[in-house]
């Protein structure tokens, strides 16, 4: 019997992106790191996702290119109009994600932003 909800969220099957890979994103990665999940993360300075990347994350060069290897893309970011660049500029997370992929913007920003997006 198929059930009415969605495919479950569990490290086997989905695949996660994120950016914004400051102190608390980068403790929040190494954790979902740490229970299984493929995570690839984006950072305009590279040199702050050395850690990550030992730890298991894979990199992007682009939002877009993270957004296509994802299922579900985070973001925390400095503020709205980063929000506004990485989810809808040519070559950003929305570009690139598909069908049934969801992002979760956990910014301080705008409501009318969100509604925008």
């Amino acid at each position: 019997m198929e059930t009415p909800y969605p495919q479950l969220i569990t490290p086997s099957t989905t695949r996660i992106g994120w950016i914004g890979i400051g102190i608390m994103g980068s403790a929040m990665v190494s954790h979902i790191l740490a229970a299984g999940y493929s995570v690839t993360i984006y950072a305009r300075d590279l040199d702050k996702s050395t850690d990550l990347q030992t730890k298991g994350a894979r990199t992007a060069t682009t939002p877009r290119e993270l957004a296509e290897v994802s299922d579900v893309v985070f973001t925390m970011v400095g503020n709205a109009n980063d929000v506004r660049s990485l989810l809808l500029d040519p070559d950003s997370v929305l570009s690139g994600l598909r069908p049934g992929g969801v992002t979760v913007d956990m910014t301080s920003s705008q409501p009318a932003l969100a509604r925008e997006i």
